[in-house]
């Protein structure tokens, strides 16, 4: 049975994300589908039709979809899901925990979150307990739906495919719901999830007006800009800055830590990154155990030195 993939999209391109779940996918079946839905996204399922492995793109394009709200999206999902489809599949982002738990509750079944491997077609592991323990969960029900963490599964090559576009009728909105307008963060900088290089600070940072000090030090890196759920609690910085368990997850090739004691719904958030620096006047923060590199000084002196350096 093919397995379905849902598209992330803002109408126009195919966010990374879907890279990623279309590799999960992938390794549960070769007959994997994705799914488009918006309005005005042809170019978006064009580009899903060059992923490598996937073998077909349903396209719905209709004005209730333009916004892709769940009370919209998910009824489309389910119904598409009960055509034979097998898994229903999407990143664990915000758009993807949005939505598939609505999927999961009109198929009445039970939804398997963040994924982190796939040991078989019924079976994966997933983290507990902040990412302490990995858990281990075979579902029986007739379509399992999952949620894909990302930053698990290396992305889908973007060109290789040639997989055949399918338009599915999309029905119009249920009215419970109504786009009304967004409010979107604007930067230069690359998106957290996405970037290579990621430097956070914590409450050390003491105030909004100092994380200035580890925005010079990104922009000479070319880097994101995140933070602990201390620093987001305390106001210095917007919540899409989170970096955490109950923020974004992330798993860059180098993170470096400002200011961040290291608990453990943070440490949840970015310990698979590839290469973690810390920056802790305190030499017994627990940051330290994960980091591969630890410099235990005043960051309002270090983060200037370092650079000037680079």
């Amino acid at each position: 049975m093919p397995i379905l993939v849902l598209a992330e999209h803002d109408n126009a391109r195919l966010k990374p994300a879907t890279l990623n779940a279309v590799a999960a996918a992938c390794l549960l079946g070769s007959d994997v589908h994705v799914l488009v839905a918006g309005q005005g996204a042809r170019a978006v399922a064009d580009a899903a039709s060059k992923i490598a492995g996937v073998a077909k793109v349903l396209l719905a394009d209709a004005a209730a979809l333009e916004h892709q709200l769940p009370e919209t999206l998910a009824p489309l999902v389910a119904d598409t899901a009960k055509g034979g489809y097998s898994h229903v599949v999407a990143p664990a982002t915000s758009a993807g925990k949005n939505l598939l738990p609505r999927v999961a509750a009109l198929l009445d079944v039970a939804q398997i979150s963040d994924i982190l491997s796939v040991e078989s077609a019924d079976t994966f592991t997933r983290p507990i307990y902040a990412g302490n323990v990995i858990a281990t969960v075979q579902s029986a029900d007739p379509i399992k739906v999952v949620t894909v963490r990302t930053t698990a599964f290396e992305a889908a090559p973007a060109e290789g495919g040639s997989a055949p576009l399918e338009t599915l009728a999309a029905s119009a909105s249920n009215g419970k719901s109504t786009f009304i307008s967004q409010e979107l963060t604007k930067s230069e900088r690359p998106e957290l999830t996405q970037a290579k290089i990621v430097v956070s600070g914590g409450r050390g940072m003491q105030s909004g007006e100092n994380f200035k000090l580890l925005e010079a030090l990104a922009d000479t890196l070319g880097a994101a800009v995140g933070a602990s759920r201390a620093a987001v609690d305390a106001g210095f910085v917007p919540n899409d800055y989170q970096v955490g368990q109950t923020g974004k997850i992330v798993a860059p090739e180098l993170y470096i830590a400002v200011g961040i004691s290291g608990a453990i719904q943070h440490l949840a958030g970015m310990k698979d990154s590839k290469v973690i620096v810390a920056i802790n006047k305190d030499e017994e923060a627990p940051i330290f155990q994960v980091a591969d590199y630890g410099l235990v000084a005043d960051l309002f002196k270090a983060v200037p030195e370092l650079t000037g350096q680079l």
